[in-house]
């Protein structure tokens, strides 16, 4: 990987013993989406570093009670700040898309005869 991931700060993932730690398996896949999109020239990292501290920033300025910690949900949301920002994809298509997903019954994607 050649995105400069932060080791110390607002924007460094969470690490265990040095290795990154995703909880659930879509936190690794934004994780890939936006070191790929930065290593194929979408957007450069530092433009990503920004959106996502900015994103933190945010959060931490206006928590609500309801709302829990979540460093992907804030690295996905500047992911999507980029690309929005960059022409790449709109925030419109990213909800539209999403809503259609989310409609999706459960296990709509996934074979259970394994």
């Amino acid at each position: 990987m050649t995105a400069p991931l932060d080791i110390e700060g607002p924007a460094a993932p969470p690490r265990s013993n040095g290795e990154l730690v995703f909880a659930e398996p879509w936190e690794s896949r934004a994780f890939g989406m936006a070191v790929t999109l930065c290593e194929a020239g979408v957007f450069t990292w530092p433009q990503f570093q920004a959106a996502l501290i900015a994103r933190i920033a945010r959060w931490e300025s206006a928590p609500t009670e309801d709302a829990h910690w979540s460093y992907y949900h804030h690295w996905l949301g500047a992911l999507e700040d980029v690309l929005d920002g960059g022409g790449s994809v709109s925030a419109v298509e990213v909800t539209t898309r999403a809503r259609t997903l989310a409609q999706r019954p459960i296990g709509y994607d996934h074979d259970h005869r394994h």
